[in-house]
């Protein structure tokens, strides 16, 4: 009965391919390694862990050779590894938009200073004519803000106003028909 399997295992190894039985070899042998470091329970060190997600990305049929620990342990390792990567490729250098050059923040504060009518889009579109493609947002972070004057309110408004309202009632002429003419 053990000879029949063993002849099937014979038989396989004629027809596979030979990199994918060297690659089995590798991955049983590998395991061997870990079970002979261990007393009880295998532990995975870090390097065991990049061999089998490497293994993984490079032999399709890496399931079946795993016996120590489970597929899913092996592909959130992959997981994990590729968090940490781009976790480290984003906190190259400073994180969010790169600031812009202490000259270019020169030149928008002294363009609004001088120009107060003029508005961020309109100080952007200066800048580009400089040859500084700077964003509209950025503009408008290191421009001047000139506080807007509080527009008078309604009693305010007619209290200076009103001689004139009460002059323009009474040159209202009606027609016959009691419209009121088209104004001049």
């Amino acid at each position: 009965m053990a000879l029949f399997p063993f002849l099937l295992l014979l038989a396989r190894s004629f027809f596979a391919p030979r990199l994918e039985l060297m690659a089995e070899i590798l991955a049983l042998r590998q395991q061997l390694a870990i079970l002979n470091r261990t007393a009880k329970r295998p532990s995975l060190s870090f390097q065991d862990r990049l061999f089998w997600v490497t293994l993984a990305k490079c032999w399709q049929d890496w399931r079946s050779a795993l016996l120590i620990v489970k597929p899913e342990a092996v592909i959130k390792w992959h997981r994990q590894g590729f968090r940490l990567y781009w976790r480290w490729k984003s906190k190259a250098g400073r994180p969010g938009r790169p600031r812009i050059d202490a000259e270019i923040r020169e030149l928008i504060h002294r363009l609004s200073g001088e120009n107060t009518l003029w508005g961020t889009p309109r100080i952007q579109s200066e800048l580009h004519l400089l040859g500084f493609d700077v964003a509209e947002s950025t503009v408008a972070k290191y421009r001047i803000k000139t506080p807007k004057p509080s527009s008078q309110t309604w009693k305010a408004f007619l209290s200076n106003h009103a001689r004139d309202i009460i002059g323009i009632d009474f040159f209202t002429v009606p027609t016959a028909t009691f419209r009121r003419p088209a104004p001049c």
